[in-house]
């Protein structure tokens, strides 16, 4: 079970776009460098949260900018955006052929299920209170910090 890195680099770049606003250009090479990764993935991860409503690209300029406000985007949207969990199996995977011959195996997965879907949802309940604002005003906070642990 794992998370793809889509979604923390979605989050990447929604900062990453609010921080830099000011620059004439963050576009997906600019991105990539922040990150540390190829710019055709940076491409693909805002081609998603375009399509989500998230961000919109910018034509001539080859860069991109939040359409919503921050405060308006939740990790929620972010992780539902970039297709983090495979809507009909969700996010733990099942082993496929217990056996059926053991008790265990022909009951573990109506045991199991109902705990791990329990997990799931308190997980996604926390990414919908999480607010890229949070995120946001969190990473300005370290930054700041690192400032100014860097002046002495």
């Amino acid at each position: 079970m794992q998370i793809g890195s889509r979604f923390t680099i979605g989050v990447h770049i929604i900062t990453a776009l609010d921080y830099f606003k000011d620059l004439d250009r963050v576009n997906s090479e600019f991105l990539a460098g922040s990150i540390g990764v190829n710019p055709v993935i940076v491409r693909t991860v805002i081609s998603q949260l375009r399509e989500a409503g998230i961000v919109q690209t910018l034509r001539g300029s080859s860069g991109a900018e939040l359409c919503r406000r921050l405060d308006e985007i939740t990790l929620y949207d972010v992780y539902k955006a970039v297709g983090s969990v495979d809507a009909k199996e969700g996010l733990f995977h099942m082993h496929e052929q217990p056996n059926p011959e053991c008790p265990v195996g022909r009951n573990i997965h109506q045991v199991l299920d109902k705990h791990l879907m329990a997990v799931q949802k308190a997980m996604e309940e926390k990414l919908m209170s999480t607010t890229l604002a949070d995120i946001v005003e969190e990473t300005k906070q370290a930054i700041n910090k690192e400032s100014k642990q860097e002046e002495y």
